[in-house]
C-alpha cells in the first residue's frame, strides 16, 4: 500500500476547512483501457473495406493478364475489357483514398465508379458463360479453342468475384462514412462544449 499525503487548510474568515486528500474514488477508479464499441466497429470494417480493395486489385490484374494471354494486342473487344479492369483497379485505389481523406468528392467518385464497374463486370461475366464461342470470336483470340475457353471461363469467373465484392465494398464505405459521420458530430459537440466553457464567467462571491 502507499500512504497519501494528506493536508488541512482552515479559511480564515469563514473557518471552513479544507482537505488536499484524494477521493477514495478516484483513487480506486480503474483505468479505462480499450476502445469503445463504436470505434471497434469501425475498425474492423475499415480493415475489411481495405482487404476488398485488395482482392479486387489482384482480381483485375489478373484479368487483365488472362486477357493478354488469349491476344497479346488485343481487339476491340478485348481493349475494351482491359479497359474495364483498369476502372476497376482505378476505383478501388480511389476507394482507399476516399476513406482516408473523408472528402464527399472522392466518396460519390467511388460510388459511381463502383456501382457502374460492377454492372459491367456482372453483365461480361454473363456473356462469357452463356456465349464463350461468340466471344472468342470478338476477342480474336489466336489460342486453341480448347484452351481459350478455359481461359475465358476463368476471366468469368474473376469477373463474378469481382462484381460481389464491388457491392460488399459499396456497402463498407457506407458503414465507414456513417461511422465518420458519428465521429465528426461528437468531435464537434466537444469543441462547442470547451469553447462554451472557455467564455463562461463563473459567478463571483462576496
Amino acid at each position: 500500500m502507499t500512504a497519501h499525503n494528506s493536508r488541512i487548510y482552515k479559511h480564515p474568515h469563514t473557518h471552513t476547512t479544507f482537505s488536499t486528500k484524494p477521493s477514495s474514488k478516484l483513487l480506486n477508479k480503474p483505468p479505462q483501457m480499450g476502445l469503445s464499441s463504436d470505434a471497434q466497429s469501425h475498425y474492423k470494417t475499415h480493415k475489411l473495406f481495405l482487404i476488398c480493395n485488395y482482392i479486387l486489385l489482384g482480381a483485375a490484374s489478373s484479368c487483365i493478364f488472362l486477357t493478354l494471354s488469349l491476344r497479346l494486342f488485343p481487339s476491340v473487344a478485348g481493349g475494351m475489357l482491359v479497359l474495364l479492369h483498369i476502372i476497376t483497379i482505378a476505383g478501388a485505389v480511389s476507394g482507399c483514398h476516399a476513406v482516408s481523406a473523408g472528402s464527399n468528392k472522392w466518396y460519390a467518385a467511388h460510388m459511381v465508379a463502383t456501382v457502374l464497374t460492377a454492372i459491367f463486370q456482372g453483365s461480361v461475366s454473363v456473356l462469357i458463360f452463356t456465349t464463350t464461342s461468340n466471344f472468342l470470336t470478338a476477342l480474336k483470340s489466336y489460342v486453341r479453342e480448347d484452351d481459350a475457353a478455359v481461359i475465358l471461363k476463368m476471366t468469368g469467373g474473376l469477373c463474378v468475384l469481382m462484381f460481389l465484392l464491388e457491392w460488399l465494398v459499396l456497402t463498407l464505405a457506407f458503414f465507414l462514412r456513417y461511422y465518420a459521420f458519428v465521429e465528426g458530430g461528437r468531435t464537434g459537440g466537444k469543441v462547442s462544449a470547451e469553447e462554451d466553457s472557455k467564455t463562461w464567467t463563473p459567478p463571483f462571491y462576496v
